[in-house]
C-alpha cells in the first residue's frame, strides 16, 4: 500500500455552509426533541466485583471514543457544527442525530442552508461520483475499514481506519488492555486484548472468534467499528459504535436451550434444500443484558433494543452469532410506545394479544434468524452481500424479521415455548411494524418493514376497518403469508438477484398515502417516536 500524505487524513466535513455562518433550526426543534422521551439507563450493579466495578469507567472512556470517531463518520466536524447552533433545544436536536439530517424523517435536513445529507455520509469525498469510485483501483477500497480520501493530487485513495484514526484507536487500544488487566473472566480478558490489537491493525476476525466463546461474564462490552448502514451509497464502510452491557444471569439461563436448536430451525425453514445447506453454528449465544450505554452509531436517531454479532460470515459458519437482547431499553419501547400505538391502529378485541413477553419473543428471534439462510449464492454469484450490493441490507432486515416470526412459529409447534397463542406474536409484530415505520422508510430496517407491510396486505393478513383506522388480523393469512415471504426472501437471496431485490424495494419500500395517515394519527396522539437515554458513570453512581 503507497504511504499516504497527512492531507488524505483530513475528513470532508459535509455541511454546505460557511464555517461562521449560524445555523437556525427549520422547524420547532422543542418539539422534535420531546418526541424522544428521556429515560433512565441503570441496571443493579451489587453483585459485580471490586474489578469489574473498576473495569467500568475505563469502558465508558473508550466508548466515548466510538462515539467521537462516529461523528466524524457520520458528519465532520462536530465542534464546528454545534458552535454554530445558537439554541439548547437545536443542539440537543444536533446531538440526537449526530448531525443536521433528521434520521427518522428520511434524512431531511432541519437547519437552514444545509443540503442533503451525501448517500456515502463522511466515508467518502462529498464530490466523489460513484462512477469515479468503480474506476478507482485499490483492493481494499471495498473493506469495511478503510475510508476513501483525496491526496494532495485530488486523486482517490483508500486510508486504512487504524491509519485514519490513529491516535483515538492507540487510546481506545490502551484503555482496552487496562480493562483487561482487571477482568476476572479468562474470555473476556482475551477479548479486550485482541480487540485492542484489532483496533491497531484493522484485522477484526480473532476479536469477533474470542468475543463468541464468552460465556460466563458479567460484563459485556461490544466496541469497534460494526454496522454498515450509516454509508448509504454502497453499504461497504463500518462505523463506529459501543455497548455496554451487564448480564442478567437468570433471564439468559431461560434463554440458552434455544441456541442448540438452530440447526433444527435451519432444517425446517420453509424452501428448497439448497438455500439451507450451509449448517449455522451451534456456538450461538442467547444472552438478555441491561445496556449502561449506547456510543455511536447505535446511539444515532433510533435505539436499537437487540443486536446480533458478529457480521462476519466466516464467523457465522464456524461458530453461529451471539443474540444479545437489552430488556431495559426493551421494556422502555414497550411500555412507552408499542402499547400506546396499539391503542389507537389495533382492533379492538385484538389489544390483548399485545404482550410484553411476545414482544421479546419477536425481537428474540428476529436476530436469531440473521444466522439462518445462506451467506453465499448458490450460483457463484459470491456472498449474498456482494451479489445484492446497496439492496442488501434491506433485504436481511426483512429475511430476519418474517423469519423470526416463523421461528416463533416453528418452535411453538415443537412444543419448545410451553402455552403459546401465537396471535400474541402475530398482533404484537403488527403492532411493531406501525412502531418501526414511523421512523420513515430512509434505513434499511424501515425499507424492509414497508415490504413486509405491503406484502401482509397484498396477502390478505390483515384488513383495516375504515370507520375506525384500526387493523385487525386475519391468523391463517397471516401465517400462509408469512410462509410465503419467508421462502420467497431466501430464494432471492440464495440466487442473488439484484434485480428482484431492487425491484421489490422500488414498489414496496416506500410509506403509501393510507399508512402515512394512519402514522399522523399516532403522532397527533402525542406517542413518543423513541427513546433517548440519560446515560452515563453517574447513572450507576461510579
Amino acid at each position: 500500500m503507497k504511504r499516504i500524505s497527512l492531507l488524505t487524513l483530513v475528513a470532508t466535513t459535509v455541511a454546505l455552509t460557511s464555517c461562521d455562518q449560524k445555523l437556525k433550526p427549520n422547524a420547532n426543534m422543542q418539539e422534535k426533541v420531546d418526541a424522544f422521551i428521556e429515560v433512565e439507563l441503570t441496571t443493579d450493579i451489587s453483585h459485580l466485583s471490586d474489578n469489574e466495578k473498576q473495569m467500568l469507567p475505563l469502558l465508558f472512556e473508550t466508548a466515548q471514543i466510538m462515539d467521537d470517531i462516529f461523528w466524524s463518520q457520520a458528519y465532520g466536524n462536530k465542534e464546528d457544527l454545534l458552535s454554530r447552533v445558537e439554541d439548547e433545544a437545536t443542539r440537543a436536536f444536533v446531538k440526537l442525530n449526530y448531525g443536521p439530517w433528521e434520521r427518522l424523517n428520511n434524512n431531511a435536513p432541519f437547519l437552514e442552508g444545509i443540503g442533503e445529507k451525501p448517500k456515502g455520509a463522511n466515508f467518502y469525498p462529498s464530490d466523489m461520483t460513484q462512477k469515479e469510485f468503480e474506476a478507482f483501483e485499490a483492493d481494499d477500497k471495498a473493506s469495511l475499514y478503510t475510508v476513501i480520501r483525496r491526496n494532495a493530487k485530488g486523486e482517490l485513495e483508500s486510508v486504512p481506519y487504524s491509519q485514519a484514526y490513529k491516535e483515538q484507536h492507540e487510546k481506545a487500544a490502551k484503555l482496552l488492555r487496562q480493562a483487561a488487566e482487571l477482568a476476572e473472566d479468562e474470555g473476556l480478558k482475551k477479548y479486550l486484548n485482541l480487540r485492542a490489537e484489532a483496533l491497531l491493525t484493522d484485522d477484526y476476525l480473532a476479536s469477533d472468534m474470542a468475543w463468541m466463546d464468552m460465556k460466563d461474564n458479567n460484563i459485556d462490552f461490544v466496541v469497534g467499528p460494526i454496522e454498515n448502514y450509516e454509508d448509504a451509497l454502497f453499504n461497504y464502510k463500518a462505523a463506529h459504535e459501543a455497548f455496554i452491557l451487564i448480564k442478567d444471569q437468570e433471564w439468559s439461563q431461560k434463554l440458552s436451550r434455544f441456541a442448540a436448536l438452530l440447526p433444527a430451525l435451519q432444517r425446517n425453514l420453509p424452501v428448497a434444500d439448497k438455500y439451507k445447506a450451509e449448517v449455522p453454528g451451534s456456538d450461538s449465544d442467547l444472552g438478555v443484558y441491561d445496556a449502561v450505554f449506547y456510543a455511536g452509531d447505535c446511539n444515532a436517531g433510533s435505539k436499537t433494543i437487540a443486536i446480533n454479532l458478529p457480521n462476519d460470515p466466516k464467523v457465522h459458519i464456524e461458530k453461529g452469532s451471539r443474540k444479545l437482547q437489552l430488556k431495559n431499553s426493551m421494556r422502555y419501547k414497550f411500555d412507552k410506545i408499542l402499547v400506546p400505538i396499539s391503542k389507537v391502529l389495533i382492533d379492538e378485541e385484538q389489544r390483548k394479544h399485545v404482550t410484553f413477553e411476545a414482544f421479546f419473543e419477536n425481537t428474540m428471534f428476529h436476530e436469531v434468524a440473521h444466522g439462518l439462510g445462506i451467506k453465499n449464492t448458490i450460483n457463484n454469484n459470491g456472498t449474498v452481500r456482494e451479489a445484492l450490493k446497496e439492496t442488501y441490507s434491506a433485504i436481511e432486515e426483512n429475511k430476519a424479521d418474517i423469519l423470526g416470526l416463523f421461528m416463533v412459529s416453528n418452535l411453538a409447534e415443537m412444543g419448545e415455548l410451553g402455552e403459546k397463542d401465537l396471535m400474541d406474536n402475530y398482533v404484537t409484530f403488527m403492532s411493531g411494524i406501525f412502531r418501526s415505520v414511523r421512523f420513515g422508510a430512509a434505513s434499511a430496517h424501515g425499507k424492509a418493514n414497508m415490504m413486509r407491510f405491503y406484502y401482509f396486505q397484498e396477502q390478505g393478513a390483515f384488513t383495516r376497518n375504515p370507520e375506525t383506522g384500526t387493523y385487525k388480523i386475519d391468523f391463517e393469512k397471516m401465517t400462509e403469508a408469512m410462509n410465503s415471504l419467508a421462502e420467497k426472501t431466501l430464494v432471492l437471496q440464495g440466487d442473488g438477484s439484484y434485480d428482484e431485490a431492487k425491484k421489490m424495494l422500488e414498489e414496496m419500500g416506500y410509506i403509501k398515502e393510507e399508512l402515512q395517515a394512519d402514522l399522523n394519527r399516532i403522532n397527533e396522539s402525542s406517542i413518543p417516536v423513541d427513546i433517548r437515554f440519560k446515560q452515563g458513570a453517574q447513572m450507576l453512581k461510579l
